[in-house]
């Protein structure tokens, strides 16, 4: 290492290559802002504020409730929340994915096809069909770790002598 990074990272607490990936997507970030707020900038502004208090004042409490419902489940099970992880991820990305198309889920299509010319059925059906497969693709891993940690346990047991 030579002396300036040595230095640098001592100052900064990072190798200058991630602050010049920082600043990088600073400067993308603020453009990109820049031309989102070139058009209707106080209704974009609102938005984000109510998506903001939206997001802090209904959906953080509901994500609490949630896990600490799957966590009390959890609790009174054998095997206590293995298996927790495996519900909490596809639940994440499906409701990302709901939050993210939710205006083309809902059925409110109107400005979608008008400005793609593509037509906008179908949303809804290909959301539970992700949402499904993420579900299953969680409980098909947790099989497979469930298999492995029995086989695994079953291999470490000294043979019966009678």
């Amino acid at each position: 290492m030579t002396g300036f990074t040595h230095r640098f990272r001592r100052w900064y607490g990072e190798g200058p290559l991630q602050l010049l990936v920082l600043l990088g997507s600073f400067a993308l970030a603020g453009y990109a802002g820049v031309r989102l707020l070139d058009g209707d900038w106080l209704l974009i502004a609102v938005w984000f504020v109510g998506a903001a208090l939206v997001h802090d004042l209904l959906f953080v409490p509901a994500y609490a409730l949630a896990d600490r419902a799957l966590r009390a489940a959890a609790d009174g099970r054998r095997g206590r929340g293995e298996w927790i992880n495996f519900v909490r991820v596809p639940a994440f990305l499906s409701g990302l994915l709901l939050l993210v198309w939710f205006p083309l889920i809902a059925g409110q299509v109107e400005r979608y096809e008008s400005a793609t010319g593509l037509p906008a059925d179908g949303f809804l059906a290909r959301w539970l069909i992700v949402t499904a497969v993420l579900f299953a693709g969680a409980a098909l891993c947790r099989a497979l770790q469930a298999r492995r940690a029995r086989r695994s346990a079953t291999k470490e047991r000294p043979p019966v002598v009678h």
